[in-house]
């Protein structure tokens, strides 16, 4: 075990942060952080937005379902998938790329980008003492997003990131055992070991819950995915991302 692992399996989400913001010198830190990820193919197909207009931090809170600390952080990241600097890039070049840039195979290769670029981020921060909570809240309109964001054509806004002084310290949520997740060779087979896998992780998961609740809570892992899988969320998003000339071929 090392300061680098140990930093990564201490994590956890913090969404209460103190009123004091990052520096120049730390957000260059992440944003380096970010950029020294892998990256398909060289294409670094991302970008990141630093928000720290307190008005468009506001209206980014309220379009992320009202969580106050969208708007209360040391820094607030965008994580974007970006392919208009390769659309960019063709017209420099004076040829049409459009067969490559508006294909499935691209747009998930921007996504993997921004996902190791944003991971690569929360490590540097937390290595830092900083909190960081993921905001995958902002997908609820992206329409609106992209007003406040101003971003162009073949470019989607995935999530955000808030990045601060924890205001106090909360517990690391248990995951997955690592045998559920990680399988040699092939995917595991034996479907009455899998169910008692997730059985397992049920009563681990829901003696967490009512630890930190004081016996307020008691939820399984798989009911909270039964429950919260069997609602309609975000149904606009196929059209959404083909409006954006993205994952059209």
């Amino acid at each position: 075990m090392n300061q680098v692992v140990e930093t990564i399996l201490n994590h956890r989400s913090v969404r209460n942060f103190k009123k004091q913001a990052l520096d120049h010198e730390q957000i260059e830190a992440i944003v380096k952080s970010a950029q020294a990820a892998s990256t398909s193919s060289f294409i670094q197909a991302y970008s990141i937005i630093g928000v720290t207009d307190q008005n468009k931090k506001d209206k980014l809170a309220e379009i992320a379902g009202n969580q106050a600390y969208v708007a209360a952080n040391g820094h607030f990241f965008v994580f974007c998938a970006d392919l208009y600097r390769h659309k960019v890039i063709a017209e420099m070049e004076g040829t049409n790329l459009d067969d490559s840039i508006e294909s499935t195979e691209k747009f998930m290769v921007a996504l993997i980008d921004a996902a190791l670029a944003a991971q690569n981020a929360a490590v540097a921060a937390e290595s830092m003492g900083l909190g960081i909570c993921y905001i995958g809240g902002i997908r609820n309109d992206l329409e609106a997003v992209k007003e406040v964001l101003k971003t162009p054509d073949h470019v989607i806004p995935l999530f955000g990131m808030a990045v601060g002084y924890p205001e106090q310290e909360t517990d690391v949520k248990p995951r997955l055992p690592l045998e559920h997740v990680y399988m040699e060779n092939e995917y595991q087979q034996d479907r009455t070991l899998f169910e008692k896998q997730l059985k397992d992780y049920d009563a681990v998961t829901s003696q967490y819950y009512l630890e930190r609740t004081g016996g307020k809570r008691e939820d399984t892992w798989t009911g909270q995915m039964a429950k919260m899988l069997g609602r309609k969320s975000r149904m606009y998003m196929k059209e959404f991302v083909e409006k954006q000339n993205l994952n059209k071929k």
